[in-house]
């Protein structure tokens, strides 16, 4: 009888106990979205696929050039003219970007932009990518960094409108799958939030938008963060990085919760 209750007996495992046995974790999601987010020209946005919800990183450089533009990534016809859209609506805006007149006709003339999807094996193409596009090129072109813990989807308009897209429940999903908690949406999907489980809810914050601006507000570090300072943030420990004389460097400003008790 003893021997029949010790063996009923629960067991108590450790994570260190289960990481002696299975090894390390493979992979550190939130670490790796803070760990890539490291310098102007980068993104992270979300797809939705066959298989679930997936994160979807965006990645600009530009070099000396003629104004041409290089797409790679396995990215199919419609996220294609997702990156014109793009461009279009940054050449149409430069001075409200803070581009000087010499920056914006260095972009039209003399730089060339790479626009890289990473993870080139796997296909890519569908109609929400353009936030993200437009956020990773503007963050390049202006030199400030996206926050690390803001993901996004939506597509845009030439005019910067951001329209609605299909797939939130699982692309939100991802984006806490990855560890990120706050999520850019387009305000006509805020219906698809009550699809999303509670336990996901409960621990999101979302910022519903209607038009490109906003989500630019939304995403980029304030102007006067530096790279460096920058830099402490790719820990992922969810602590701000201070300057060298102690500052605390605000990368993640509140963003108000939408209500998510909806009947």
């Amino acid at each position: 009888a003893e021997a029949a209750t010790a063996a009923a007996a629960p067991i108590a495992l450790s994570v260190a106990d289960i990481e002696r046995v299975l090894g390390p974790p493979r992979f550190e999601p939130r670490r790796d979205v803070a760990r890539r987010i490291t310098k102007p020209g980068i993104a992270l946005g979300l797809a939705a696929t066959v298989f679930g919800g997936e994160t979807l990183f965006v990645e600009v450089e530009q070099v000396a050039g003629k104004g041409a533009v290089q797409m790679t990534g396995n990215i199919k016809e419609v996220m294609q003219e997702s990156v014109k859209a793009a461009l279009t609506w940054i050449r149409a805006n430069v001075a409200e970007l803070g581009l000087a007149k010499t920056a914006s006709e260095a972009l039209l003339n003399t730089t060339d932009l790479h626009i890289h999807f990473p993870e080139g094996a796997t296909p890519k193409d569908g109609p929400s990518a353009g936030v993200t596009i437009t956020t990773a090129l503007t963050s390049l072109l202006t030199g400030r960094l996206v926050r690390n813990d803001v993901a996004m989807t939506g597509e845009i308009t030439l005019r910067g409108l951001v329209l609605p897209v299909g797939g939130i429940k699982e692309k939100v999903v991802a984006a806490h799958r990855a560890g990120v908690r706050t999520v850019l949406l387009p305000q006509a999907n805020e219906k698809d939030l009550r699809e999303l489980p509670q336990k996901v809810l409960d621990e999101m914050q979302f910022e519903l938008v209607s038009d490109v601006r906003e989500v630019i507000r939304a995403a980029l570090v304030p102007a006067d963060v530096t790279e460096a300072e920058a830099a402490g943030s790719a820990s992922g420990d969810g602590s701000e990085p201070a300057t060298d004389d102690g500052r605390q460097v605000p990368l993640s400003h509140p963003l108000p919760s939408v209500p998510t008790g909806v009947p």
